[in-house]
Parts: structure tokens; sequence; C-alpha cells
């Protein structure tokens, strides 16, 4: 059992460990060999040019302003500066919402650990019950600030379960704020974005096979009866997986040929050559530039075969297309609404963007997708069945009374096994207080610090680089990667809900950790991530569930926990509160949720009788007629434009949030 001192040293060691990350960072960031890594966002945006240009040798590579050195730390004032509405307008909403759950984090513990530590703490010290059993038990003098130290059958217990409402109340009035203030974020930034293709545009899958039609046709057909006054036109779906490995193949030769040219530039006296035979070992030696613009020409060829051979095979249209309409109205009609009599028929939902859409799963099959999701059930289902059916033996001996019958002779174990939990289940949290130390606050510095992309930026720069574009790729950062960082923070609010009644000197330590990691995520998002696509805070319904969830096991555990301590005249004031958790979720569930599942058809309606009136000439079938086009109709060099203007599109969007936020502040 880890003692005060010990909880101290860690601290310590984690603290140093947590400045030592910052202080590597504040200087590895001020390098020039190092601006790409730690500033990749603005190179994307391309708002920012390599300090590596121009200067002496030594100056492209170590920084030779001593000045900056004196104001290293000035990146955490710099971090807070961008306010949120510019922070959507830089990052997205999308990333601005997920710094709202740090924010909320200290919103919710702030005022619980004011009150569990002023409150609690006295009440659970002066009991002294780990005084009597620390024959039984080896115990920490954090152990007597728990609820450990109360003991059995004890009063005190009211003030445990009073300040158990207290909190939950608390917890859904923020919860509610929250839920609020961001679905009102995601109206807004819907209402204020541009012209975008995924506005007028709707997937439909599982298109009917009619005999003597192609799949056009029955789509032309199809939407012209039922939609006659709001469908504009659709793009067809083709299965070009072998087309598109092709294209990738291409895409590696080109990248050859640029790297040869850029070394042909560079020294004119010299062509470059290479050996053809195995990994260019042996072999006649040949142009290398040369060489590989055969090489493209005929792939060319190869890539025009494919690509008719797809267009005239029947087989390879898909039962999948994106349908366009003339208005945003008309597309939330049919991607809210059941198309046909057939429920397994004409499904439609949104389109995603269309940096968003994999086309490789747009070719598995609606029935495969059906079978794959019925195999996946029935196998866990297998799996918690079959391990059910050889642990039933143990199972039924974990019950206290059928254990007791069994072995009778265990009766003073099974005894003493109430009291233990009761008393041992709240000194877990040292455990858990040295988790949080070393992932929530060393953690989080080692993820600003950025070693790993640090180490294969400069290896891949070094060995593998050999065109601007492979330095690009080189400096990717992707972006925050939610389903790895959002079930990390639920464990955060898990632990601090459950341990503000057990043992709330935990709490000080979750805030530390919600506090630090805001400010380090805000300056990653700000400086390094590059959203690849953008949900408009899709997921928060699913933060909100997670954070319920977390209330619930918290209540549940108290209940179990005061159970143990023989509280039999405080318990079952208890019961009820996961009743009104439940009730308070369903509420919420139906207030805001819509607004995260679908698109209302008055803010439609209003959003395209502004565009009549702003732009009543605009030609929205050209402005569709390649925002779905499948990768096929393409050239190599046609995909790359497509791929410039898409991202263009996305800094154009978040301007408008600006440019809306604005007008209305002027109108306020």
């Amino acid at each position: 059992m880890a003692t005060l001192s010990d909880i101290g040293v860690s601290a310590l060691i984690n603290i140093l460990s947590a400045f030592a990350f910052l202080l590597a960072f504040a200087l590895l960031r001020i390098q020039p060999v190092n601006d790409r890594v730690y500033f990749p966002k603005w190179y994307i945006n391309g708002e920012r040019a390599s300090p590596r240009r121009g200067g002496n040798f030594v100056a492209k590579f170590v920084n030779l302003d001593f000045k900056t050195y004196l104001t290293f730390l000035n990146w955490m004032p710099q971090a807070l500066k961008m306010s949120e509405t510019q922070l959507i307008n830089h990052a997205g909403l999308d990333s601005a919402v997920f710094l709202r759950i740090y924010t909320l984090g200290l919103k919710i513990f702030v005022p619980i650990a004011v009150v569990a530590l002023l409150i609690l703490i006295p009440v659970n010290v002066s009991s002294g019950t780990l005084f009597f059993l620390r024959k039984e038990l080896v115990v920490s003098d954090i152990d007597k600030l728990s609820i450990s130290n109360v003991p059995p059958k004890s009063i005190r217990f009211f003030v445990h379960i009073g300040l158990e409402y207290l909190f939950t109340i608390w917890i859904c009035y923020m919860l509610y704020k929250e839920y609020d203030n961001v679905a009102t974020m995601r109206l807004h930034f819907l209402a204020s974005q541009r012209r975008r293709a995924e506005q007028f545009t709707v997937a439909v899958r599982n298109v009917p096979q009619i005999p003597g039609h192609s799949i056009a046709d029955s789509l032309d057909h199809f939407f012209k009866t039922n939609h006659p006054d709001t469908y504009l036109c659709h793009q067809a779906v083709y299965n070009a997986n072998k087309f598109a490995s092709l294209v990738r193949k291409r895409d590696r030769l080109q990248n050859w040929l640029d790297y040869n040219q850029l070394k042909f530039e560079r020294n004119p006296e010299k062509r470059p050559t290479k050996k053809i035979g195995f990994l260019g070992l042996w072999g006649e030696r040949v142009d290398s530039i040369d060489f590989y613009k055969q090489q493209i020409k005929e792939f060319d060829k190869r890539m025009e075969l494919e690509r008719q051979k797809v267009l005239k095979d029947s087989k390879s249209i898909l039962p999948v297309a994106f349908v366009s309409f003339k208005s945003r109205w008309g597309a939330a009609v049919c991607a809210q609404t059941q198309q046909s009599k057939n429920p397994t028929l004409w499904l439609t939902d949104w389109a995603p963007e269309p940096r968003d859409v994999y086309w490789r799963n747009l070719a598995i099959p609606f029935v495969s997708l059906t079978i794959r999701k019925l195999i996946i059930s029935l196998s866990v289902f297998a799996l918690v069945f079959f391990y059910m059916i050889p642990i039933a033996f143990v199972q039924s001996l974990a019950n206290l009374e059928g254990l007791e019958r069994v072995a009778p002779f265990l009766r003073p174990v099974i005894e003493l096994i109430p009291r233990t939990i009761g008393v041992s289940i709240p000194m877990k949290a040292t455990f858990f207080i040295t988790y949080i130390m070393v992932d929530g606050w060393a953690g989080i510095a080692g993820e600003i610090l950025r070693l790993k992309p640090l180490v294969i930026f400069h290896l891949k720069n070094m060995f593998l680089v050999k065109t601007e574009r492979d330095r690009e790729m080189a400096m990717d950062p992707g972006s925050v990667d939610y389903p790895e960082t959002l079930p990390s923070l639920q464990l955060y609010f898990l632990l601090g809900i459950v341990y503000a009644v057990v043992t709330p000197i935990l709490l000080p330590f979750i805030l530390v950790f919600f506090a630090f990691a805001y400010l380090v995520y805000r300056h990653q998002i700000i400086n390094v991530y590059n959203p690849q696509y953008e949900s408009g805070a899709a997921f928060w319904p699913h933060v909100h569930s997670r954070i319920i969830a977390s209330l619930l096991i918290s209540q549940l555990l108290l209940m179990g926990l005061l159970s143990t301590k023989e509280a039999a005249n405080s318990t079952p004031l208890l019961v009820i509160l996961p009743i009104l958790t439940l009730s308070f979720h369903k509420y919420c569930k139906s207030r805001f949720e819509p607004a995260f599942r679908k698109h209302p058809l008055e803010e439609a309606m209003a959003k395209d009788l502004l565009d009549r009136t702003t732009e009543p000439d605009i030609n929205l079938k050209a402005f569709l007629a390649d925002a779905y086009l499948h990768p096929i109709f393409r050239s190599f060099e046609e995909e790359e434009l497509v791929e410039i203007r898409v991202d263009k599109v996305r800094v154009d969007r978040h301007q408008s949030y600006a440019d809306n936020a604005q007008s209305r502040d002027d109108i306020s």
C-alpha cells in the first residue's frame, strides 16, 4: 500500500518528467530544422514559410537568435490567445468542441473538489476506523481520508449520500448547459457554412436492379417520379478498386520522375541513371528520366484501358449513388424519409463530404454488410455464452451463501469479505492517483513533445524524402485520434465522479490533468493537427452518454459500498438516484440529440432562401458536377487539383463561420 511519502515521491518524479518534456519541447520547437514537426498545420494552410531558407549553413539547423531562448515559454499564452470563434475558423468545430470536453471537466470538478475537500475530508478523518484495523490491513495516511475510515452503521454516511445527490445535480446541470451550448454551436456552424456539395447531396444505397434497365436509368426514373420538383442529378459509383491500385503505382513512378528531374536540375552536367534489373542492383544502365517517362506513358495506356473496361462493364456499376438536389430542403426531405414501401431498398442518408468518402468500401454489397453485422453479433453472443458455461460453477460459488453451503469451514473468511471490500475498494485510489500522474501529467507532456513524429520525420527526411511532395507527406500530422483520446478522457471523468464521494483526495490530481491537457491540446490543435474531415461536433451525444454512464456507475458502486458497511438505513436513499439520472438522460436525448442526427427543414429552407436572394443566377448543376465524381473519371493530374480544391473549400467554409459571427456581433 502506497504511503503519503510514496505518493509525494511519485508526484515529484512525474512533475520533473513533465517539466523536462516541456523544456525539451520549448527548445526543440524554435530550431529551424524542427519547424515542420511542431508547426505543420501552418505549412499545410500555406501560412508559414520554412525558416531554413536563406542564412548561413548553421542557421538552417540551429536557432542562432539567443533572444528567442529567453522567451521559449511563450507558447503557453499563445495557445490561449486565440478565441473560440477564431479556433473554429482555423481548425473546425470538431476541434473546438473537443477542447470543450476539458473545460467541462474543469467546470464539473472544481466546485466538487472544493466541497468534497472541505466537508468529506473532515468527516472521514475524524472517524478513525482504520486505526483499529491497522493490524488486519496495511493502511496509509491517504486511506484515512477516504470513506473506508468511517465505521459501519455510522450516521456519517448520510453526509456522503447527501453530497452524492448534490454532485449528481451539479453534474446534470453542467451537462445540460453544455449540451445546449454545443447543439447551438452546431446549428450555427451548419447555418454559417457556405454552399457545399454535401448540403445538397444524399447517399443512396441498395438501388434495386430492374431487368432491362441500367442502374443510372433506375436512379433517374425513381427520383424524377418521387422528387420531381427538387431532383437535380445523380452520380453513379463504379467498382474501380483495380484502377485505384494503378493510380497508386503511377503516383510512385511520378514521384521518382520528379526526384530525378530535380536531381538533374541541381547538377545539369550529369543526367541520373539507374539499373533496370532486380532492385536496381544489376542489369542494363539507362537514363532515369527517360526510363520513368516511358514507364508513366505505358501506365497511362493501361489506366485508359482499365477505365474503358470498367465503363463498358455493367457489373462494375454498384447499387450505390450520390443524388443531388436543387435545394438543401429537397436533400433534407430525401435523406430523412423512407423512399420505398420496401424498407430495405432505396436507403438514403446524408452524403459525407467528398474528402470523407472511402471509395473501396462502397463496393461492399448491402447484403454482405448485413451478413457481416449478423456474424459479428453472433460471434459476440457465442463468446459471452460459451464463456459463461465453463464458469457457471465458479459463478455459483461467487455467491456468499452458496459458497458457505459448499464449504462451511470458510464461514469466518466469508464474514470477513464484506468488511474487507468496504475498506479496501476506496483504498485503491492510491493506484489511480499514480496512474493519473503518469498518464495524465507526464503522458500529456509527452504528447506536446512529439518525440516519435520528430524522429520519424527526420529519418524520412534523411532516407526517403526525394521531392517536396515527399516532404509534405513526411510532415503530415494527421488529426486528433478521437477513437483513442475520447475513451481515455472518459476514464478520467469516471475516476473523478466515482471517487468524488469515496476518496475526494483524488480530485486535485484530476483537475491538474484537465487544465494541463486543455493547454497542451489547444496548442496542438492550433499548430499541429490537421483535421481530415469535419463532422460538426457529431460526437457530442457519445460524450454526454458516457459521462451519464460514469454517473450511474458511481451511484451503483456507492450503493454497493454502503451495503458492505452495513448502512441499511441510509443505503435505500440512493435507489432513486439512478432512476432520476436515467430520466434526465432520456430528456436530454429527446431534447438535443435530433440536432446531431437530423437537419431541420426550417433551417434548410432559410438557407435556400438566403442563397436565392444573394446569388439568384448560380448554376448549381455545374457546382455539383464533379463533387462526387468517382476517381475513375479523372486523370491523375485532375485528382490532385480536386484535392487542392476541396482543401480550399474547407478553408472558405471556416472563414464563412467567422464572417457570420462578425455580422451577428455587428447586428447585436
